[in-house]
Formats: C-alpha cells, sequence, structure tokens
C-alpha cells in the first residue's frame, strides 16, 4: 500500500506568501500616487474650463471679466454650470469649490486684498478692473509644489495650468 500525499510544504506556501506581501509593498504606494496624479489632473481640467467660461464671458461682455465672486458665470448656467471642486493632493488642503477673491497683488506677484486668504485651498480669482495685469487671473489658491515639485511664478505653482 503506497501512500501518495499531494500539495504545498509549508516552506513553499510561505515563499509565495513572502512574494505576494513584496509585491502588494511595491504596489500600493504607486497606487496612491496615481490617485493623487488623477486628482491633480481633474484640478487642471477644472482650472481649464473655468479659464475658457471667463474668456468666453469677456468676449461676450466687450473686454470686461466679471467683478463679483464669478457667480454671474454659473448664473443660469450660461457659461458654466457650477464651480467645480480644486483638488489639491499632498498639499493639505480639503477639496472645496471655495472662490477667493482678491483685489490688488503685489511686486512679487502675491494676491491680496478683497475678500480672500493666500494658501487656503480652493481657488483664487482677481477681480479688479484697476490693475489690468491681474484682472481676470483664476488660479488654484495654493502655494504648495504640485506632485511634480514645481513652484512656479506668483508665488502660486498652480497657476501656469
Amino acid at each position: 500500500m503506497t501512500n501518495n500525499k499531494k500539495g504545498f510544504t509549508l516552506i513553499e506556501l510561505m515563499i509565495v506568501v513572502a512574494i505576494i506581501g513584496i509585491l502588494a509593498a511595491i504596489a500600493i504606494p504607486k497606487f496612491a500616487d496615481l490617485i493623487n496624479k488623477s486628482k491633480e489632473g481633474a484640478t487642471k481640467g477644472a482650472l481649464s474650463s473655468v479659464r475658457s467660461a471667463l474668456q468666453v464671458y469677456y468676449g461676450d461682455n466687450e473686454g470686461w471679466f466679471p467683478t463679483d465672486g464669478l457667480n454671474i458665470l454659473i448664473e443660469n448656467a450660461k457659461y458654466i454650470n457650477e464651480i467645480p471642486v480644486a483638488k489639491l493632493p499632498t498639499t493639505g488642503h480639503g477639496d472645496t469649490k471655495n472662490v477667493a477673491i482678491f483685489s490688488s497683488a503685489t511686486a512679487a506677484g502675491v494676491f491680496e486684498g478683497g475678500t480672500g486668504t493666500v494658501d487656503a485651498g480652493g481657488w483664487a480669482y482677481f477681480n479688479a478692473p484697476s490693475s489690468s495685469a491681474q484682472w481676470g487671473t483664476f488660479v488654484a489658491n495654493c502655494t504648495h509644489e504640485d506632485i511634480k515639485g514645481q513652484t512656479v511664478a506668483q508665488n502660486m505653482p498652480w497657476s501656469s495650468y
């Protein structure tokens, strides 16, 4: 009588579990990075949408940008349905639709005045026609680096998108 036992040994099972653990340790951080990149991409797309709506408004109103908190853009969904959510991953800012309004800028390009707070997350809009250089500027209200580590003009690295 032969005693044929079939199956895996404990050592073989432990090796397989160890390999799966190593693969998971490599894959999970990469997956988290992809989520952050997708959030940043969504913010860039939203930024482009609002800027396009601002340009259409500018054309419809003979060279005038909105001088309010951008409510005119979403009124009756004429230019854009709603202000999109600003997702600023790895910056410590939560996802929000808030638009900080600024009325002037310093020589270094840092927004000031108005009802907004710099680096509060959400969006920033420069609504003062008295300074044509910044008037109509719409950016993400964040001074942190983006995922690529870029720091760009106006002390707001998200402004170049």
